[in-house]
């Protein structure tokens, strides 16, 4: 009796994901506009408020002194994680969905797990080197002090994983309300600029005006950015806050449930095949 050979197995989810990952990589990086957005547009806002506001924030005496320069660099890291996870995701998705990218890979063998894993890893990946980038500009030219504080770095690292997490699943939701590939930049541009405004990124968070501060407060990005100064900034300036301290709970508790609820909304209207629509 002749015993016949195991099927051969293909490749597991997670290489699949891993080899995806480099795909993403390459074409996002062959995308000059959402280079631009992602990498450039943070650092020239850094630059241009850096050389706009050149003050300082004093605290109580005897505390060293936050430079509004110093400032801006904790408010460009979350506009870094920001923008690469929603902003060049959403974009970037979209243009796949319209012009059918998606539908035919929806009938290769490549699994959609592969495909979201390779999606939102290939956006961590970006996100960090963006926030690395920012880390070593504010260090060499805007007196940035890199945290050596291991409770300090442990925050950080969780606001970068929920940010970069909430975020994606916010931008593959937002897939939804962009009607044609070319439609990308004008629907997800105009909300991640007035959040950058309204989430105390450009201004002192006490410094915007109150209903601002509401709006703002309902999001996530006010509270990574809240979160990236007490991991950036001295323990005083918590002083500065609306609410006088760091509220490192409520950071994470607004980030998990910005998570959860990007996630149901990703359910919910994110779409595979989308080339046949607007």
């Amino acid at each position: 009796m002749t015993v016949a050979p195991a099927p051969a197995r293909g490749p597991s989810v997670a290489a699949l994901a891993l080899a995806r990952t480099g795909v993403e990589l390459k074409a996002f990086f062959r995308n000059r506009e959402l280079a631009f957005f992602t990498f450039l547009l943070p650092l020239l806002l850094l630059v241009v408020l850096s050389a706009t506001f050149e003050g300082v924030i004093v605290g109580p005496p005897g505390t060293p002194l936050v430079t509004y320069r110093q400032y801006f660099v904790a408010g460009m890291i979350a506009t870094s994680i920001f923008s690469s996870a929603f902003v060049a995701l959403a974009t970037g998705v979209a243009i796949e969905q319209h012009d059918g990218l998606l539908k035919r890979l929806s009938g290769t063998p490549l699994p959609r797990a592969s495909y979201l894993a390779g999606k939102i890893a290939s956006v961590t990946a970006v996100a960090a080197l963006s926030s690395a980038l920012m880390v070593a500009i504010g260090v060499a030219f805007y007196d940035l002090r890199v945290p050596t504080d291991p409770r300090r770095l442990l925050v950080l690292a969780g606001l970068f994983a929920l940010g970069v997490t909430a975020c994606s699943l916010l931008g593959l939701a937002c897939t939804r309300l962009i009607r044609n590939a070319k439609a990308g930049a004008a629907v997800v541009q105009p909300p991640f600029l007035v959040l950058l405004f309204v989430s105390g990124v450009f201004y002192v968070f006490d410094r915007v005006p109150e209903p601002l501060q509401r709006l703002g407060a309902l999001f996530p990005v006010k509270w990574l950015a809240q979160g990236l100064r007490y991991v950036f900034l001295p323990d005083w300036f918590s002083a500065q806050e609306a609410a006088g301290r760091w509220e490192l709970a409520n950071v994470a508790v607004v980030l998990v449930a910005w998570t959860v609820v990007g996630f149901a909304l990703t359910l919910r209207f994110f779409r595979w095949d989308r080339s046949g629509e607007g």
